[in-house]
């Protein structure tokens, strides 16, 4: 078998993975939405609207409704988390709906940057655990919608510090704009990044 070039500060090692197969990948986000307690940072080709069931202690939990994921990006940045989400396209127009209902999350809009060349799919909690995967931030991607509905979707979870400091590294040069000078594809750039920096 041909080895291929390793990454430059990436080692070859053995490290813990747990693997994930359609609906454990909303098991995996629910979980990570309402464990977060320093950052959760997220990025994603696709961001819509996704149903998801009500925090833990909340009325509508009791009641066993399912809520937008705006609520719960609410309560995390309410609870001082930082949310950072990156994605390739504009929002869905319902997840734009629901985001606009939401006055105090749409006007701190910070934690939301749009890079038309992300198709990476990432969750990162806390800095120290990390989703590697095929799954957008969609009901579909997610493994929210009923069987038969739900896309085909594998992805990893792993705790190991080299990885997850990796991954943080790589998203955050998109995030920052430290990509965007030698982009070729800037002059179909909405908003470049560098220009937040």
């Amino acid at each position: 078998m041909r080895r291929l070039p390793r990454a430059p500060d990436l080692e070859m090692r053995q490290v813990p993975l747990r693997w994930l197969e359609d609906r454990a990948h909303y098991d995996f986000a629910l979980g990570a939405l309402s464990r977060a307690r320093h950052s959760l940072w997220i990025a994603t080709a696709n961001l819509k609207d996704v149903r998801l069931e009500a925090p833990i202690g909340s009325v509508a939990r009791a009641r066993k409704r399912f809520v937008s994921v705006t609520d719960h990006f609410s309560g995390l940045l309410g609870r001082g988390v930082e949310l950072r989400v990156l994605l390739a396209a504009p929002p869905s127009r319902p997840f734009r709906e629901s985001l606009a209902r939401r006055k105090a999350l749409a006007e701190t809009g910070s934690w939301l940057r749009q890079c038309p060349r992300v198709h990476l799919k990432l969750l990162v909690v806390d800095g120290t655990e990390l989703y590697l995967g095929s799954a957008n931030f969609t009901g579909a991607g997610m493994g929210a919608k009923g069987d038969g509905r739900r896309n085909f979707e594998l992805g990893v979870v792993t705790s190991d510090h080299v990885l997850v400091d990796a991954a943080q590294r790589r998203f955050d040069r998109i995030w920052s704009g430290r990509e965007c000078k030698g982009c070729r594809v800037r002059d179909k750039c909405p908003a470049p990044l560098d220009a937040n920096s």
